[in-house]
């Protein structure tokens, strides 16, 4: 299976969790307040594990997974999502028909059941639509010759309360990144479409027309001023859309020359983005980490925030420090790191973790 890592980030963050524990109840979860790092894997060995960093600690625990099931989750990891209770898990073998999600008890990390081929096939990324139900992107069977858009894409949709498949939503090819607003999802696209498909998650139907957004636009965020972002790869630009009117009001370059941002992801607060300006170095992704401000009329990348290439990025929207977490991924063959930063850029710890780190979640 075709595994492209765009890094990026989950929206959906829960809390999940009491304060007080009594006499009788039951003992409390291993993993209560922190972050889940989804560690990809090498797309030739299968070996995605996902690990959590206790939050206000340096603590890590790697393959919380195979630790609570006894067995792997064999497959590159690709997002992982909370949603009522239940963690979602992406996963992308690269044999034919191998790709699954498994829905796992937050906080134990039990798995509580596992969605297959033909249901799944290239999952991307998964969200929060609505109670006890998730949207998960997935690009469909890969073609003849290797091609990975031969097909539609669809939005599969899964009911957690009944553990099983609500429906499949189809949707134009390449279907990647989701922002939920209000009772509407924003589709992205990497497959050349020029579209954001927007969905009614009432209904789980597409609402017509959707926005011209520009090539290969995907939804990265929904700022403090309640407006959606897009970055569009064909443009090298973030565009910024009136959800509400489904209008883009502007457009600001990105990037420069042969520099394209790998990793964007919002404060904590919702007011600054944070994005990684990459470049290949001989088969190699360097790069620096920048940012600005959703009031910004001008997107300047000429001096970096952090001077430092990272794999992923998020920010720990329960932590009143705002930190921002890092992902260092030195090779596919070789556990990464996550480096914790103070929203100044000042560097608070870095913590080991599995291999190619990418995304977060936190809880």
């Amino acid at each position: 299976m075709r595994t492209l890592l765009l890094n990026s980030l989950s929206l959906a963050f829960l809390t999940l969790f009491s304060e007080a524990c009594h006499v009788g109840d039951a003992p409390p979860s291993p993993y209560e307040r922190g972050a889940y790092v989804v560690n990809a894997g090498s797309p030739s060995a299968n070996n995605g594990t996902i690990s959590f960093i206790a939050r206000n600690t340096n603590t890590v625990t790697n393959d919380v997974f195979t630790a609570a099931n006894g067995r792997s989750l064999t497959g590159v990891i690709k997002d992982y999502v909370e949603i009522d209770g239940k963690g979602v898990i992406l996963l992308d073998n690269n044999a034919a028909g191998q790709d699954k999600v498994e829905v796992v008890e937050s906080g134990t990390f039990k798995s509580l059941v596992t969605f297959q081929s033909p249901d799944v096939e290239n999952p991307r990324f998964v969200i929060y639509a609505a109670p006890n139900k998730a949207y998960i992107s997935c690009w469909d069977a890969v073609g003849s010759g290797g091609n990975a858009f031969a097909n539609p894409g669809y939005i599969l949709v899964l009911n957690l309360a009944s553990r099983t498949v609500s429906k499949k939503i189809p949707v134009p090819k390449g279907a990647e990144r989701m922002v939920l607003v209000d009772k509407e999802v924003f589709v992205g696209s990497a497959g050349g479409e020029r579209v954001l498909t927007v969905i009614n998650t009432d209904t789980d139907e597409v609402v017509q027309p959707g926005i011209d957004a520009g090539v290969n636009a995907n939804p990265v965020g929904y700022d403090f001023n309640q407006k959606l972002w897009a970055y569009v790869s064909s443009t090298n630009e973030m565009v910024r859309i009136n959800p509400a009117t489904k209008l883009v009001e502007t457009r600001l370059r990105v990037g420069n020359g042969s520099r394209t941002p790998s990793a964007i992801t919002l404060s904590a607060d919702r007011k600054l983005f944070f994005f990684v300006n990459s470049y290949n170095d001989n088969g190699r992704l360097r790069g620096e980490t920048y940012r600005f401000s959703i009031n910004d009329t001008d997107i300047q990348a000429s001096t970096p925030f952090i001077r430092r290439f990272f794999s992923g990025l998020s920010t720990d929207p329960n932590d009143a420090r705002g930190l921002i977490y890092a992902a260092v991924t030195p090779s596919n063959d070789q556990p990464g790191y996550v480096l914790r930063y103070q929203p100044n850029g000042a560097l608070v710890d870095s913590v080991r973790v599995g291999i190619a780190p990418s995304r977060f979640f936190f809880r």
